[in-house]
């Protein structure tokens, strides 16, 4: 059985889609951009703003689950631009100090709202 997960500690869905869907034993986060969750609008200050913003968003529906980045096993990262992957790697990799989960990374020509950074994650709900 399928359960939609919604918390006001992330950026409310722009479109047809949940922040979260939790089904058999594992939470798939939908992709997060860097919008503010207060206000819906996306932060200024380019692409480190954009990933703490993100990672930010991420914790919140994960936390909205009891979860934390302790049980994210895969994410994919979609960039813009691959010259920004050294900062967002930088930043993505304080929330994983061990054990960091699968990953991908891939450049992208586009992203929702001109952001320049988009994470999805799926976490094991044990």
């Amino acid at each position: 059985m399928k359960e939609v997960l919604t918390t006001d500690q992330a950026p409310q869905a722009i479109g047809p889609y949940s922040q979260g869907v939790k089904v058999g034993g594992f939470l798939f986060l939908s992709g997060q951009i860097a919008l503010d969750p207060a206000t819906g609008e996306l932060v200024a200050g380019g692409v480190a703003l954009e990933t703490e913003r993100v990672m930010e968003n991420i914790a919140g529906v994960l936390a909205a689950a009891d979860l934390d980045f302790d049980a994210v096993v895969k994410s994919t990262i979609y960039l813009t631009d691959l010259a920004s992957f050294g900062v967002v790697n930088g930043i993505y990799g304080k929330r994983f100090s061990t054990a960091p989960p699968a990953r991908s990374t891939v450049q992208v020509a586009g992203l929702p709202r001109g952001a320049c950074v988009e994470i999805e994650v799926i976490a094991y709900t044990g």
